[in-house]
């Protein structure tokens, strides 16, 4: 009973919709679809999006896993003020998160820095928004994993560079890439973080989520259905990958 209580409900909340974003995808035909995806415009905003997702995903795989490691291991003042802040993405509407992050880094900044419709912009919007995952999926683990095991390394004669990469990495591994993955999904889908600092200029700083809206706002719905499959497919390819990767290393 309870397993087909939860196949429904994720089926009405996942499945149903994919699936109809699939389908609507075929009613175009594959002419539209590769017409779509391979316009010159649309193609931009693809690499765009899914390069700087890249690129946020990555940097939130160092810098996250560094924030967890300190969070847990380290004592210092203000360390509860941190834990609350390190939230704040998760609850703030990302249209507000847009114009704080205009306020400043745009035009009027406080701190000179003017970085308003540049790709710098696209990457400093899709960083907050993905900053805590990283974070809260690697925490519970350092809590969890027991000191003495570095200790015991250590002791045997390995150096802190062999301990980090024989023994922290694989523990890690599977809430590192965990992590990454959920940072990968939400960057390469969000939307108001970048509105209002992006600028949304064509071929230069248009991200896939607003291309989708205009061919929704002309009535496309194929060729934005076409664009929403394509990024489907990327985000379960680097999902499955990260996977991947993590059981190989947690297996070594």
């Amino acid at each position: 009973m309870g397993l087909g209580l939860a196949l429904i409900w994720f089926s009405i909340l996942v499945l149903l919709p994919l699936s109809a974003v699939v389908i609507t995808t075929t009613e175009g035909g594959w002419e539209t679809f590769v017409e779509t995806v391979t316009q010159p415009q649309t193609w931009a905003a693809i690499k765009l999006t899914v390069g700087e997702a890249l690129l946020v995903t990555l940097t939130n795989v160092v810098f996250g896993t560094l924030i967890a490691w300190v969070l847990v291991r380290d004592r210092f003042w203000g360390k509860r003020v941190l834990e609350v802040v390190i939230d704040i993405p998760f609850a703030l509407p990302t249209i507000v998160a847009g114009l704080v992050l205009l306020s400043l880094y745009g035009p009027n900044s406080p701190i000179g820095v003017d970085v308003a419709n540049t790709r710098i912009a696209v990457f400093l919007a899709l960083l907050f928004v993905t900053t805590p995952f990283v974070v809260r999926t690697v925490q519970p683990v350092l809590l969890e994993l027991d000191p003495e095991t570095e200790q015991a390394a250590a002791s045997l004669g390995a150096s802190r560079l062999t301990t980090f990469r024989r023994v922290l990495i694989p523990a890690l591994a599977p809430a590192i890439t965990a992590g990454a993955a959920l940072s990968f999904a939400r960057a390469i889908s969000e939307y108001g973080s970048l509105v209002l600092l992006s600028g949304n200029l064509p071929m230069r700083t248009e991200v896939t989520s607003v291309r989708i809206l205009t061919y929704i706002e002309n009535g496309n719905m194929a060729a934005a259905a076409s664009v929403a499959s394509l990024l489907l497919l990327v985000a379960l390819f680097v999902i499955v990958a990260l996977d991947v990767i993590a059981r190989r290393v947690a297996r070594r």
